[in-house]
């Protein structure tokens, strides 16, 4: 694909980081660009502010979109935030335009194969990023991309060569343009499907089509990984991949089936074509990284495996993995209490799963929760927090999804907030009084747009307000 000397529209900056990486990559390739979007500059500062060395070869349209700037540039190029049917993209798209989007040009212009590409409802950050720990062990020269202000696609591919290892997190809204692209990875993992971004896809079953894009256009050399405990499994196997499939499990996996299961001595082993290998014991990790990583690990090893990464040096690479920010991660840790953020636990089942992680300590357990809904279900979420969380112990910050987090719950009266501070304080409170150590989870099973830019926005200033709260204290 060539971009020298054509006219290129951005639509949508952002200010997430994908925006001006994706600006900068086409400036560097030599393209004529406009960028275009409703916020006005004032939004956009942050992100203006960092493509100030180049302004002067954009062309910025802002606080608007223009039909004539969809029919006048050659290429337009959607944030992940535009929907495939917005009235622009499909004006453009009548007007013979070529669509692209961060990904499909990641596809196209990367130098490399050895890509392993993650998506699924949960767990896509964590399994990206030890996915890369233990191919890094083989291969110094690997790289993270994807769904992260810190790495977005285009940030660094122009440093990357044929040797380099890509390990990569796309969301589904990435994944909407990839049906129309010859690309695909070496290795594709979906970790998991639950109801999500129905606000965005309409359906479960056009949420899971989209997922599949990840694999359509794989070969029979290429490997797909799926989870073999999730029940929209047989519906991408249904889709008929090319590409090898294998599966991971925390039960033992039928004689069929090729992949990483669980035995009942809790060993983790890997199985392909018959041949089993024992890579660990999962006691001491579960008790560390709570249950709910276990698939997690399992995604990630499999995909390393394959990839030739021998089990010695996944076994020392298991000692290293890294903590993920804002994954349950703990940010305050004194004799009194520990406190865990969990920002982007945007779904119920992120918060089933980090809750069930301190399930017997639920006299000690205080859950911070609640945001904004995107017609996502309460109702499994409900049993989970009635089953794990005392009611005094539930504080809720007020937004659109916690009106049916109540619905759900059924309780005469909520510990409910305006702001997140208040909660904060509310929470360290109560755990002030308790007897034994106490765990403070702030999980809020929801998205944040009522109240916050995003998710990140939210996590950060939950712990700036974390540390306001205890020097107030």
């Amino acid at each position: 694909m060539e971009i020298r000397g054509k006219r290129v529209l951005l639509m949508g900056l952002g200010i997430l980081g994908g925006g001006v990486a994706t600006a900068r990559f086409l400036f560097e390739h030599g393209a004529r660009i406009t960028i275009t979007d409703l916020k006005n500059a004032d939004d956009l500062k942050i992100s203006l502010k960092k493509l100030a060395d180049i302004k002067d070869g954009i062309n910025f349209v802002l606080g608007e979109h223009r039909k004539k700037d969809f029919l006048s540039n050659d290429i337009i190029v959607v944030n992940p935030d535009v929907t495939i049917d917005n009235k622009f993209v499909k004006l453009a798209r009548d007007n013979h335009k070529q669509i692209e989007n961060e990904l499909s040009l990641f596809y196209k212009f990367c130098p490399t194969r050895n890509i392993v590409v993650i998506t699924g409802t949960r767990g896509k950050t964590t399994t990206v990023n030890w996915a890369s720990q233990f191919i890094k062990s083989n291969n110094p020269k690997t790289v993270i991309l994807g769904n992260s202000p810190a790495s977005p696609f285009l940030a660094s591919i122009s440093d990357c060569d044929k040797e380099t290892s890509i390990v990569v997190e796309v969301p589904s809204f990435q994944l909407e343009l990839s049906n129309d692209s010859k690309y695909a990875p070496h290795i594709a993992i979906i970790t998991n499907l639950y109801r999500d971004h129905i606000n965005r896809h309409k359906s479960l079953e056009e949420y899971a089509g989209v997922k599949a894009n990840i694999f359509k256009n794989q070969k029979e050399n290429d490997f797909l990984i799926l989870n073999n405990d999730n029940e929209w499994t047989p519906f991408f196997v249904n889709c008929n991949p090319k590409s090898k499939i294998l599966y991971f499990s925390t039960n033992i996996l039928p004689k069929e089936k090729s992949g990483a299961y669980i035995d009942t001595d809790e060993d983790l082993y890997f199985k392909i074509k018959g041949k089993k290998v024992k890579f660990v014991n999962i006691k001491n990790f579960k008790k560390e990284w709570g249950g709910h990583n276990i698939e997690n690990l399992m995604a990630s090893s499999l995909a390393a495996y394959v990839l030739g990464i021998t089990v010695e040096n996944l076994i020392k690479s298991t000692l290293k993995l890294p903590q993920i920010k804002f994954r349950q991660e703990k940010v305050y840790c004194s004799e009194k209490m520990d406190i865990y953020n969990d920002t982007t636990a945007t779904s119920p089942e992120a918060t089933i799963a980090a809750i069930s992680r301190f399930g017997n300590t639920k006299k000690c357990l205080v859950l911070i929760t609640g945001g904004t809904d995107r017609e996502l279900e309460f109702y499994k979420w409900a049993d989970s927090v009635k089953k794990f969380v005392n009611p005094a112990n539930l504080f809720l910050l007020s937004g659109s999804a916690t009106e049916k987090m109540k619905s759900a719950l059924g309780w005469n009266t909520y510990n409910e907030f305006e702001n997140l501070k208040d909660c904060l304080e509310a929470a360290t409170e109560i755990v002030g009084g308790f007897q034994d150590k106490g765990i403070i989870l702030f999980s809020p099973s929801s998205k944040s747009f009522e109240k916050f830019k995003n998710e990140f926005d939210r996590g950060e200033k939950f712990n700036t307000l974390l540390t306001d709260v205890f020097k107030e204290k």
